[in-house]
């Protein structure tokens, strides 16, 4: 089955709770969104790592995605910075620009409404459960079949979801008894989910 081209779209899609008809409650879904567009962007080789530090690869031409574009772009006009400032970056409009190319895309509809009457919001529907059920058996899939097979992208997605703490798809007791596997597709994905962690561990202390 044909699931969203984008790393953030797909990490968008997982963190959304179907039976809650909303992302989960305790998900950091803006940091997790700007490491998934890192990693896209480190992935297709728009992006390489210097001394830790994001920086724009020279000769390569704009990425196709309006979302990914943004953050190359950001990276691009500063000097170079660690990982993890990338992903502390605007979270927020990361959230709302994956969401819309979700809703522009076809895979979920987006709804206005204003909670207490007030405040805006935007209702998510997945307009076809089964593209994240797809999703959850790629996350399955990575943790099991030997490591030579799993996918580049699937690699990522497991490093920036276990990264991220993201409970829905690896609650504690999976995190444990795939431990070595998560940390050997961490290894895979390259420098962007240690970056989210440590990201989201300084937000949490308020650092």
């Amino acid at each position: 089955m044909a699931v969203p081209g984008s790393l953030p779209q797909c990490v968008y899609l997982l963190a959304y709770d179907p039976d809650k008809g909303r992302i989960w409650f305790t998900t950091q879904l803006g940091a997790m969104l700007r490491a998934a567009a890192l990693a896209d962007l480190y992935g297709s080789g728009h992006l390489t790592d210097e001394n830790g530090r994001a920086v724009v690869t020279g000769g390569h031409r704009p990425s196709d995605d309006p979302f990914l574009e943004t953050v190359r772009a950001e990276i691009a006009a500063a000097k170079p910075r660690k990982w993890q400032h990338w992903v502390g970056r605007r979270q927020g409009a990361a959230t709302k620009a994956v969401r819309q190319q979700l809703g522009d895309g076809g895979w979920a509809r987006l709804q206005p409404y204003r909670i207490l009457g007030m405040f805006p919001a935007t209702r998510v529907t997945l307009r076809d459960p089964r593209v994240r059920k797809e999703l959850l058996g790629r996350v399955g899939s990575a943790l099991k079949k030997p490591i030579g097979r799993v996918e580049a992208a699937d690699a990522v997605l497991v490093a920036i979801i276990a990264a991220g703490d993201l409970g829905l798809v690896l609650d504690r007791r999976t995190r444990r008894a795939h431990k070595r596997r998560i940390h050997e597709l961490t290894e895979l994905s390259g420098p962007i989910a240690p970056a989210l962690k440590k990201s989201i561990e300084a937000a949490n202390s308020g650092g």
